[in-house]
């Protein structure tokens, strides 16, 4: 039998290289990235929906019909008169990609201004998923209305995964940014039944000196499942506080980490809810994460992923 998946944050538009003076534009974010790849793994009686924000302006009708097309429900979308989405342009150079982005306005960061729209998403959903950059993106009152759902979501036994996908741009310079930033990102773990964090993100903003120390840091927050991300090194699943590991999957070429960590968790969670042990679930995720990688871009054609 099957359900219903619900991803909520940012879809942007992106820019990238296409040679002599050109760029070649798409859409990718990191939430809109794990629904792309749990819609190409979870069976037809599973619907994926997006939650985000758009405006009314050309680029979000193509946006829109892109998800459409990719089997991506788009019900819960709600569109903003005058508002546009956020752009990233990608640049390369000697090898190493670096971004730039344009989203002060962006439609998105009103995701969690209609509370009831919101509420209704959710108790819809079986799973819901967000991330840090979701929580990045927006104003504080709209975290805490956002989180409170979650949270309720998490007391009704619905499963609530979360990446905190660490990333300091989006908040505030200095100490005080840090800190808010910190915080923010555990109160999304404590409305979590599932957190996805990498190490090194971990490691950096943490400080956690080794994958036991993320572990235990987000089961003190509340947290009963963890299951940390560490590239090459594979993933360290704490299910019921049981701890195992499961290798990484090597890539035949890596060629464009982008989404690495975004397609693992769709991988990941499609079979973890259609009744795979946590193990083989880990062991799909990371199979599509190094198909993803040794192709240009976020989002790789679904028939070019394990099965």
């Amino acid at each position: 039998m099957g359900g219903k998946f619900l991803s909520i944050g940012e879809c942007m538009v992106e820019l990238s290289q296409a040679g002599d003076g050109l760029l070649r534009r798409g859409f990718a974010g990191d939430t809109f990235n794990t629904a792309w790849y749990a819609r190409a793994c979870l069976p037809a009686d599973w619907s994926v929906d997006y939650f985000t924000v758009l405006g009314d302006d050309p680029m979000s009708d193509e946006m829109l019909a892109m998800m459409e097309k990719a089997g991506i429900g788009i019900s819960h979308i709600r569109r903003i008169p005058g508002k546009t989405p956020g752009l990233y342009l990608i640049t390369l150079k000697d090898g190493e990609r670096t971004f730039s982005y344009w989203r002060d306005t962006a439609a998105a960061k009103k995701l969690a201004a209609d509370a009831d729209h919101l509420r209704t998403a959710i108790e819809a959903a079986d799973l819901i998923y967000f991330s840090g950059i979701t929580l990045g993106i927006l104003a504080s009152e709209a975290v805490d209305t956002l989180l409170s759902e979650l949270r309720r979501a998490k007391a009704s036994g619905k499963i609530v995964a979360f990446d905190p996908n660490i990333r300091p741009r989006l908040w505030p310079v200095g100490e005080e940014g840090k800190e808010a930033m910190l915080k923010t990102i555990e109160a999304g773990a404590r409305a979590a039944t599932l957190v996805l964090p990498s190490f090194d993100d971990e490691k950096a903003h943490f400080g956690d000196v080794d994958i036991a120390a993320t572990i235990a840091r987000y089961h003190v927050l509340g947290v009963p499942t963890v299951v940390v991300k560490d590239g090459p090194g594979g993933v360290t699943l704490s299910f019921d506080r049981k701890v195992e590991h499961v290798a990484a999957v090597e890539a035949k070429a890596a060629v464009d980490t982008t989404s690495a960590g975004d397609s693992f968790n769709g991988g990941f969670l499609s079979r973890l809810l259609t009744g795979e042990t946590p193990a083989k679930a880990a062991t799909h995720g990371a199979a599509v994460a190094a198909t993803v990688i040794g192709h240009h871009g976020a989002l790789i054609d679904p028939g070019l992923l394990p099965r």
